[in-house]
Formats: structure tokens, sequence, C-alpha cells
């Protein structure tokens, strides 16, 4: 039987939850997720769970967040005064906001408090920190060889 292995093209439907059960996203009524296994496309431990699998196979895996999203950078939360916003910018916390470096690159932040004038920021990824369970089901896998003839697919 054929197993997903590095360099395969694989489709794989999933379930991603916060261990209480809460779901932060899913494959469910959509389309599959489609990768390039070891491109490091996905989270390692994502990848990780699929290696081996078979095509029907269902998983489910718990994931540190060292083999998620990483854990918390204190240096990417930072504050700023309210006057620094653009005035339309009503800055509560759960916002999520765009910001520019100084090099013009485009950074995603969100707004986690604000106390009178000062508002803090935080640039780590929304799941950072944080330990996930997903649900996998392998739906199918295009061995590397003909992975390679597969057009790349965007967003």
């Amino acid at each position: 039987m054929l197993t997903a292995k590095n360099g395969d093209f694989v489709k794989v439907h999933y379930t991603g939850k916060y261990p209480d059960g809460t779901v932060f996203d899913t494959s469910e009524n959509r389309e599959p997720l489609e990768f390039s296994l070891g491109q490091g496309q996905m989270i390692a431990g994502f990848e990780k769970a699929i290696l081996g699998m078979e095509v029907g196979q269902q998983k489910t895996v718990n994931l540190g967040p060292e083999e998620a999203y990483g854990p918390l950078n204190p240096e990417m939360v930072f504050t700023m005064n309210r006057q620094e916003l653009p005035d339309h910018i009503d800055a509560q916390p759960g916002l999520p906001l765009q910001a520019h470096t100084d090099s013009g690159q485009v950074v995603q932040v969100m707004v986690t408090q604000v106390q009178g004038e000062i508002i803090t920021l935080d640039a780590n990824h929304p799941l950072a920190g944080k330990d996930l369970v997903f649900d996998i089901q392998l739906v199918e896998i295009t061995p590397a060889a003909d992975a390679q003839n597969k057009p790349l697919l965007f967003d």
C-alpha cells in the first residue's frame, strides 16, 4: 500500500482545535488541503503526522507549540501611543491590524490591550504558544515523481 513520504503531493481533510475541543479551523465543507510533504509549507508537527499515512487513514495528533506555531515571543509584543494610529481606527482588544516595518514589510498585529492612550500590539501568530489538536484524514497521495508534473496552486 502506498504511504505518504517527503516529496509526495498530498490532499488531506483536517480539523484543528484546542485541547478543550473548540475548533479554530477545518476543511469540512471545503476542498481538501493540498501541499507537498517535506517542503515546509505546513507546520512541522502536521507534516510529521502525515508521513507514513495511507489514503483513507485518519488520525488525531496533539501538538505542543514547538511542533506548531512556536512559543510566544515577548519581543513581538510592543506598545504605541494611540495618536500614532490613523484617526479612523478604533483600537479595541481583538482588532487585527496591518503594520509596516521600517523596511516596508507588512506585519499582521493584534490589539491585545488598550490603557488610556497606550495600545499594546502583538505580532506573534495567533496560535503561537498554544497546544493544538488536529484530526487528519489523508484523502490522496501523488507520489513525488508524479507530483513534479502538478501545477502550483496559490490562494
